[in-house]
């Protein structure tokens, strides 16, 4: 892993940048809830609502972005742009529409805990067959802690069903969610310029219009006794767990090894756990306390061997003359 194939963006960064997108991820689970409890708006028609307020927010902060950030010193080649974006969209829409499915065909607990305990295992596969990553001892024992602390978490409650189509559901996200972060790291890896914020952008603009026949499906426009809750609530949605934590997400996931970047990602059950117990009065439990230490240990001990890996390369760089 290097950081010198066309992205400037330092180790320490990109792994903040991360872990900031895993937590704000976290937090929109909880608005989730609260917009099903106050109106009738379904799982699909949130996402597509995500998605479409997402993409006039990053509009708009491309608009007011100044003009000399957008410069680039080596232009992405156009071939391997719309790679990057139909790729990302296609992913994100697949991501997020299997996972909301998901967890409507066989609950929140089963749907999180395939999605997400499928996605490390995936992405750590494919980033060893495609990009040649290897994760080494420690990386295996951190990925296999994680997965550990992530059944803990989400069914030490004991009340989890399992549904088969709901399993199947899940295993779609999480490969949509891998070939994301694999696409995302192999075309940081291989140069070109690419700019986080616009490629945010154009894959909402993709999952949109992936998303709106089953949003009008489902059911457009909701309905609820709290209208100016349920819109501050969409913009929350779109604004940060979105818009901002998916620029982080793509920024940081170019330049961080594939596996890191799913493990960093188990922050998100880890924030929404948290949110559950101390603002919508779920019981804090031993599983909790247990599965969020084996998830934090998880994360810092890659963050960690990511950064020492990084500084290692750095030594061994030729020094220019």
């Amino acid at each position: 892993m290097s950081n010198s194939s066309g992205s400037a963006l330092p180790i320490g960064r990109s792994l903040l940048y991360l872990a900031v997108a895993g937590i704000a991820w976290g937090t929109a689970g909880a608005a989730a809830s609260l917009i099903f409890r106050i109106s009738d708006m379904g799982p699909l028609a949130l996402s597509f609502w995500r998605c479409i307020c997402g993409l006039v927010l990053l509009l708009g902060a491309l608009a007011l972005r100044p003009r000399r950030t957008t410069a680039r010193t080596h232009p992405e080649p156009r071939g391997r742009r719309v790679a990057r974006i139909l790729g990302t969209g296609t992913g994100l829409t697949v991501f997020q529409s299997s996972y909301f499915a998901a967890v409507e065909a066989t609950g929140l607990a089963v749907g999180t805990v395939v999605t997400l305990g499928a996605g490390p295992v995936l992405i750590a596969v494919g980033a060893r067959i495609a990009l040649g990553e290897r994760l080494g001892f420690g990386g295996v024992t951190a990925v296999a802690g994680a997965l550990a602390g992530l059944f803990v978490l989400v069914l030490g409650g004991g009340t989890a069903e399992v549904r088969p189509l709901g399993v199947v559901l899940a295993a779609v996200s999480a490969a949509g969610y891998a070939a994301t972060t694999l696409l995302t790291r192999w075309l940081g890896r291989s140069g070109g310029g690419a700019d986080a914020l616009a490629t945010t952008t154009w894959a909402f603009a993709i999952g949109a219009v992936g998303l709106l026949p089953v949003a009008l499906a489902e059911g457009f426009v909701p309905h609820s006794e709290a209208p100016v809750a349920l819109v501050l609530l969409i913009v929350y949605i779109a604004a940060v767990p979105t818009a901002l934590a998916y620029a982080l997400y793509f920024a940081g996931a170019a330049v961080v090894r594939a596996a890191t970047v799913s493990v960093i990602m188990l922050l998100e059950p880890v924030s929404a756990a948290l949110i559950a117990v101390s603002l919508l009065g779920e019981r804090f439990t031993a599983a909790i306390v247990l599965g969020t230490l084996l998830l934090l240990a998880a994360v810092a001990g890659l963050a960690f061997a990511e950064a020492r890996t990084a500084a290692e390369e750095r030594r061994a760089e030729p020094v220019a003359v």
